[in-house]
């Protein structure tokens, strides 16, 4: 049984549009449950325009802190008051911490996909990413990546308002670690095939594949993936998104959605609200059932 709420629980939030689909309630509620932590987690709608007020809420609620998730991870930098050093360098926050007033944000989701890639027995230290995307998830990937020993990421993203973003996280990257980033236009098919197959990961990172975007993938066509390509979609609703099934019907062997990814990113979270260890485990039995909504 999840706790029972008091007069003392302690509210934590997560502030994203859309958000009703996310299982972030379900991983955090049944950790605190048993763990005995009288803690509550929620979810609320929140776009670019309601961020400014339900940040002061932290404060004047009193509240833990908060999970931001799109489209709010880098339009929420400007409302906190500290980040922690990795987090200025990857420029998006998906986690903020209430120290009595002092709101300081962190990142969790670069860590949390390599922590779910190294689950699985995938090693992509030493290797080459491409990876489509740089918002809030694709920025955090890219650069933590980087720190963390990928020698080359080669970087997609439409020339949409990404696209300076997806200039900044390569040049962060080529100043500031020993990867190689380099910097090309979703537009390019030609390109975009040709890096997809010297590649050892192959990660999407825009959000394609996921309500309003369901149904829909960059890669449609089979032809492109080789057997031995990791696959990794940080899309988890749906459970199978199209792009696996086209990786799927390519006979790629290691395919992922961001399930795993979301559960290792909400346990280094965990960790900064209570300062106790997630029991990892017990929710990945809760996560990966898939009954589970």
């Amino acid at each position: 049984m999840l706790n029972q709420l008091d007069g003392h629980t302690i509210l934590i939030g997560l502030m994203a549009y859309p958000i009703r689909h996310s299982m972030s309630p379900t991983m955090h509620n049944h950790a605190f449950a048993k763990l005995g932590l009288n803690f509550a987690y929620l979810a609320f709608e929140i776009t670019n325009e309601g961020l400014p007020k339900a940040i002061d809420a932290i404060r004047t609620l009193d509240m833990r802190g908060s999970n931001i998730s799109m489209p709010n991870k880098q339009k929420v930098i400007p409302l906190l008051d500290k980040l922690d050093p990795a987090t200025e360098m990857i420029g998006a926050v998906n986690t903020v911490v209430n120290d009595h007033g002092v709101l300081t944000g962190y990142t969790t989701d670069g860590v949390g996909m390599i922590k779910s890639l190294d689950d699985e027995g995938i090693n992509i230290r030493g290797q080459k990413m491409t990876l489509a995307g740089a918002g809030g998830a694709g920025t955090a990937i890219a650069i933590q990546c980087a720190l963390d020993g990928v020698k080359e990421i080669s970087i997609f993203n439409q020339d949409d308002e990404f696209f300076a973003q997806a200039k900044r996280n390569v040049d962060v990257i080529n100043e500031k670690t020993d990867c190689k980033a380099t910097l090309h236009r979703l537009e390019d098919r030609d390109d975009f095939k040709a890096e997809i197959d010297d590649a050892y990961i192959y990660c999407d990172a825009t959000g394609v594949g996921m309500n309003p975007l369901e149904g829909q993938t960059l890669v449609s066509d089979p032809s492109w993936f080789r057997k031995d390509l990791v696959v990794f979609d940080t899309v988890y609703a749906p459970r199978t998104t199209k792009l696996m099934e086209v990786a799927q019907e390519a006979g790629v062997e290691h395919v992922f959605n961001g399930l795993g990814m979301m559960l290792e990113q909400g346990a280094a979270a965990f960790k900064l609200w209570t300062g106790k260890e997630m029991p990892v485990d017990y929710i990945r039995d809760i996560l990966f059932n898939e009954d589970a909504k």
